[in-house]
């Protein structure tokens, strides 16, 4: 067991001061290591949509400094004296959620991603007051509970992007019961998040459609990463001739877009369900879900028991996900690449061998913290 730590921890991060979201070296500290919590050294952390929404306070509710990074894989190195979920020398995830109260039915149902009192994993406050901060950072000191087990035969960097967009698209599969084979999903959006449906889904034994609004991903979305079809939103004679064809569209699309064309596509009892963070109201007319008892719902990402399947799964089924591993330096370029969905299709940083410490130092130097 790593002894406990009896000072506070000073952490190299990576930070947005305002919101023109740009990153640069933020020296921090980090709690004593608690009763429960594990001391995370940070191998790689991926990059997801939301980074630019909360970097950018395209939500209304950022606060700064702001140390982004929600799909953090690292080592245990540390762990306190009531620890028994880890060990030192562990591989870990940590993902979107790094507290709850435990006490509402969410949390007592093991989906504390819903609780009402959850703790974001940065842009947030722990219960002692201070600021959360994310893993674009050399360490994170986390509670045992929201820190997940890499299970053997994943790379670190390949498990990255599971703790968000790989349970993203899990835990609505199985809470709504999609999980027999042979069904038929729509995955709409092909980025991060959608590449990782096409995946799962086929890996369930669906026949998978990808929706786009063009057909420059045909190629993509069939020969690299097998789905069965492929479906250009704007092509009303394609669209037409799929309608009434699909048990469930996973909506991956992170901007404001209409629904009714793809309520359409849904046979009867069909479900739409929608990942992607939008800030505005989306609208559609009553009869396009009460003429088929189609759903339109909701999920957010899964639970702490779910993000331990999603990995399990991912083994299981020799699934990966298709990354592209850059540096700290780089991350203000991946984050503005992201914004105009130039990647395929998700960018990992690779934290530890990016040396944050020696990046602000010379910052420093430079006068600029």
């Amino acid at each position: 067991m790593g002894s406990l730590a009896q000072q506070e921890r000073t952490v190299v991060g990576w930070a947005a001061r305002d919101a023109s979201g740009h990153l640069s070296p933020y020296t921090y500290t980090v709690r004593k290591t608690g009763p429960e919590d594990v001391v995370v050294k940070v191998m790689y952390c991926g990059i997801c949509h939301t980074d630019i929404h909360q970097a950018k306070n395209h939500l209304g509710a950022s606060k700064y400094p702001m140390v982004p990074g929600h799909e953090v894989v690292g080592e245990v190195v540390e762990v306190g004296p009531e620890v028994t979920k880890h060990r030192v020398g562990d591989v870990v995830g940590v993902g979107v959620i790094v507290g709850c109260c435990r006490e509402c039915h969410p949390c007592k149902a093991n989906v504390e991603q819903y609780c009402n009192k959850r703790i974001w994993s940065y842009n947030d406050v722990y219960t002692d007051g201070r600021p959360t901060q994310g893993g674009f950072a050399s360490t994170m000191v986390v509670d045992q509970k929201f820190a997940v087990k890499i299970p053997e035969g994943l790379a670190p960097e390949q498990a990255a992007p599971l703790l968000c967009a790989g349970v993203t698209v899990y835990s609505p599969l199985k809470h709504f019961g999609l999980t027999a084979p042979g069904l038929r999903g729509g995955i709409l959006g092909l980025g991060g998040v959608g590449h990782m449906g096409v995946k799962v889904a086929k890996a369930m034994g669906h026949h998978v459609t990808v929706i786009s609004s063009s057909s420059k991903k045909r190629a993509e979305a069939m020969d690299h990463l097998g789905a069965d079809a492929y479906l250009v939103s704007s092509d009303a004679d394609a669209m037409a001739a799929a309608a009434d064809s699909l048990d469930y569209i996973i909506d991956t699309v992170p901007v404001h877009h209409p629904l009714e064309p793809y309520l359409s596509l849904l046979k009867m009892d069909g479900k739409h369900v929608l990942l992607g963070v939008i800030g505005e109201p989306l609208s559609f007319v009553s009869p396009m879900v009460m003429l088929g008892r189609k759903a339109i719902t909701g999920s957010f990402i899964g639970s702490v028991d779910e993000t331990a399947e999603v990995l399990q799964f991912c083994v299981d089924k020799g699934l990966t996900s298709q990354i592209e591993v850059v540096k700290m330096g780089y991350v203000n370029e991946a984050l503005e690449r992201l914004e105009r969905n130039d990647v395929r299709y998700r960018f990992v940083v690779d934290v530890a061998g990016s040396n944050v410490e020696a990046a602000a130092a010379e910052a420093a130097t430079n006068g600029a913290e």
